[in-house]
């Protein structure tokens, strides 16, 4: 009897346990099955925010390609060689797969939730759609005709090619849209969600100005009319002081560091160095930003090495520690850029406030105190007859695309887009060079294999998959 006992009592207690629901178990904590629409927008901001700022080899390799950084050791990527690594792919994956793929799943859920007044909703919707025209941008300057209105369709197996200036100017017409539906005096995403203004609408319809006018800026050499509605329409309510800037600000604790600081100081790459064509720049004009974009080599000199050739990593400078520290901001608009484009809208012939004069001093001196300079350094500097606006050498191009690359330091990707788009300044080629200067990335090589029919169709359109094809807007 004791037996059947100690055999009936396990039996009792599993009939017990089987009455309760034990479906919490297959509740994955770490891979939620349904994630919140701000975080979906959080992750969006953050990996478009790590893809402009990281020096990896592997996706950004811009710092190379605009003369700021060269390499003291590996050589590839400062030649552009940009197949070696597939860096293609990986800066296509990033902002179709991580950053477009999350905005899209947060509208989704922002749009069917039925808790949000009305206007609260319609912000945080133009808010996500402003991200995500930031992120066609890019795709549509790096690449030249991608897909655009069947991308991320899941009935679309196979998404068409999209003309590169037909998408351009939907961009635009969306932010038209988004700028319309913004309503300041109603709230956003919190400040804990919202990781750039931390939850000022009205910061992110300046944003949305500043965006608009560079989209269309980049038109102006090839639709003179459409870069001049753009820029008019942008002018009084873009970005207009560097309290107005658009700043992703990591932190000092992993796992939200700086990428800059992840991959050269913990990573302990040591083979990064400045570029000669900026250094000559930076030496030649007293630059008082010199001492924060690079530290001194190892005899206390500042010096650059030139791209595409082995340099001896001590003999030259390195990146500044204002760059690599773990909670370094990535911008992705500043008063800086605004006030460039505003310069050059002048120029132009667009009607903007202001003289062109004044918009380029005003930049110069921004950039300089963003750099952690004084007023009384940008005024020593813009005081020199090679920086005067008046005085300094060349025409308009000349003179605001030199000082823009310059001020573009530590936003590689912008750079890239000025050199292409105003040509100037002239920087050397890369000792060893697989191709003349690339004025567009290829598609990604999975695009050959499995949506091989559009790629060929849109390699055809625009002149070839070649790095050296330029985009529709590039004129000169």
């Amino acid at each position: 009897m004791k037996k059947i006992f100690l055999v009936f009592v396990p039996l009792l207690l599993l009939a017990s346990a089987c009455t309760e629901d034990i479906s919490q178990l297959n509740i994955e904590t770490k891979r939620p099955a349904a994630v919140p629409a701000p975080t979906l927008f959080s992750n969006a901001v953050k990996t478009i925010s790590g893809s402009l700022a990281s020096p990896s080899v592997n996706t950004n390799v811009f710092r190379f390609t605009v003369s700021h950084w060269a390499m003291s050791t590996y050589q590839d990527e400062a030649q552009y060689d940009f197949a070696t690594r597939n860096i293609p792919q990986g800066w296509w994956t990033s902002m179709y797969r991580d950053v477009i793929a999350d905005l899209r799943e947060s509208a989704k859920l922002i749009n069917a939730d039925a808790s949000l007044l009305p206007a609260e909703k319609a912000n945080k919707l133009a808010i996500i759609d402003i991200m995500e025209v930031y992120t066609y941008s890019i795709l549509v300057n790096t690449f030249g005709n991608i897909p655009y209105s069947e991308s991320l369709n899941p009935a679309i197996l196979f998404p068409k090619y999209d003309d590169a200036k037909t998408v351009s100017t939907d961009l635009i017409n969306r932010l038209n849209a988004d700028i319309t539906k913004i309503n300041t005096s109603a709230a956003g995403f919190a400040s804990t969600e919202d990781l750039i203004y931390k939850g000022s609408v009205a910061k992110w319809l300046k944003f949305a100005n500043t965006l608009r006018m560079k989209i269309g800026m980049v038109q102006a050499d090839v639709d003179a009319n459409v870069a001049k509605s753009a820029v008019e329409a942008s002018d009084a309510g873009a970005i207009s002081s560097a309290a107005d800037n658009g700043l992703f600000t990591y932190m000092a604790a992993s796992p939200n560091q700086n990428p800059l600081y992840v991959d050269i100081v913990l990573g302990g790459r040591s083979d990064y160095i400045a570029a000669k064509d900026l250094m000559d720049k930076l030496l030649g004009w007293n630059d008082p930003r010199t001492s924060a974009f690079f530290t001194p080599n190892n005899a206390g000199v500042y010096a650059g090495g030139i791209v595409g050739k082995g340099n001896t990593y001590v003999d030259f400078s390195r990146a500044g520690t204002k760059i690599i520290d773990a909670s370094a901001p990535c911008v992705l608009a500043d008063y800086v850029e605004t006030e460039f484009l505003r310069a050059e809208a002048k120029e132009r012939g667009f009607n903007v406030a202001g003289t062109a004069e004044s918009h380029y001093n005003n930049a110069i001196r921004a950039s300089i105190i963003y750099w952690g300079g004084s007023a009384a350094d940008a005024d020593a500097y813009l005081a020199q007859a090679s920086v005067a606006y008046t005085t300094a050498a060349g025409d308009w191009k000349q003179k605001i695309g030199t000082q823009k690359w310059i001020a573009l330091y530590n936003r590689p990707y912008e750079g890239w887009v000025e050199l292409r788009r105003l040509d100037q300044p002239k920087i050397s080629a890369p000792v060893g060079a697989k191709s003349g200067f690339p004025t567009r990335l290829t598609y990604a090589a999975n695009e050959q294999t499995l949506n091989g029919t559009n790629y060929t169709a849109a390699a055809s359109a625009i002149g070839g998959d070649v790095v050296t094809t330029k985009l529709y807007w590039d004129k000169f």
